[in-house]
């Protein structure tokens, strides 16, 4: 992806850093690797496809990110991320959106973070087909999986050790565990972090089917915030925790955030 290598080379300029600082800040969460041990959270996603289609998740991360959240506008995109990183979750102005999800397993390993894809599949892709094609090509540096969406179509792609499995309904929800049943053996996520992926799961599965199909973004922001679906702080930087929640309208080029605790800040909205 030389076109993004340039922007992280034309990052390091602007900011006054060394681009091996620049590249840092894209690799970070590969250069953490992962622990069996692991706290309750790290988003919880879901997309619905048809004439009013919609992704919405929440952003689960620690170490008080919300203080450091950015919308980038790219000549094709919307992109939520955060200071210094070139890519994270967004939509494109051909109709597609993108979220994403921590699973673990495998061996993490030199590659694209999965970070740079998504930023990819923004600037490249003009459906879900295109993305799935596109993603193929790609040598991910670690597990993740990808939420997809566009008008005629919405899937989960988990990556795992160089592979790919996706999953498609008209409603796929995703939170931090394995669903394939080719992958589902190899999830490394310990018991209790599994624990709080099911109940998540469960939850946004079961609120989502309450939300008419052409709700507005406020209906979606009452599932977001609301626990399980919402990770409270339990003061600790080290634990992860909502820093964000996101509703995306790709068809409508709409970007909906509640920055922070999603259950205790206004909405603000970026178009394209």
């Amino acid at each position: 992806m030389p076109d993004l290598a340039e922007e992280v080379a034309g990052l390091a300029e602007g900011a006054r850093i060394t681009e091996d600082e620049a590249w840092l800040l894209q690799l970070r969460r590969e250069l953490m690797g992962y622990s069996k041990i692991r706290t309750g959270g790290d988003c919880t996603t879901y997309a619905r496809t048809g004439a009013a289609p919609v992704l919405a998740q929440t952003v689960d991360l620690s170490g008080n990110l919300d203080t450091h959240i950015t919308v980038l506008r790219t000549p094709r995109s919307l992109v939520l991320s955060f200071a210094g990183l070139l890519g994270y979750l967004g939509l494109n102005r051909a109709g597609l959106a993108v979220g994403l999800n921590l699973v673990l397993g495998g061996a993490w390993r030199p590659g694209v973070p999965p970070y740079l894809a998504i930023r990819h599949l923004l600037d490249h892709a003009g459906s879900v087909g295109e993305a799935l094609k596109l993603l193929a090509d790609l040598p991910l540096a670690s597990s993740r999986s990808l939420t997809l969406c566009d008008r005629e179509r919405a899937v989960y792609v988990e990556h795992l050790d160089g592979e790919l499995r996706v999953g498609q309904g008209p409603d796929p929800v995703h939170t931090n565990h394995f669903l394939h049943p080719d992958f589902a053996p190899a999830d490394e996520l310990n018991v209790f972090a599994r624990n709080s992926s099911l109940r998540r799961l469960r939850a946004a599965t079961e609120g989502l089917a309450r939300i008419a199909p052409a709700a507005p973004a406020e209906d979606h922001f009452a599932l977001l915030a609301r626990p399980p679906v919402c990770v409270p702080d339990r003061g600790d930087i080290r634990a992860e925790r909502t820093v964000a929640a996101v509703v995306l309208f790709p068809d409508e080029g709409e970007l909906h955030l509640r920055p922070g605790d999603p259950s205790q800040n206004a909405t603000r909205t970026f178009t394209l």
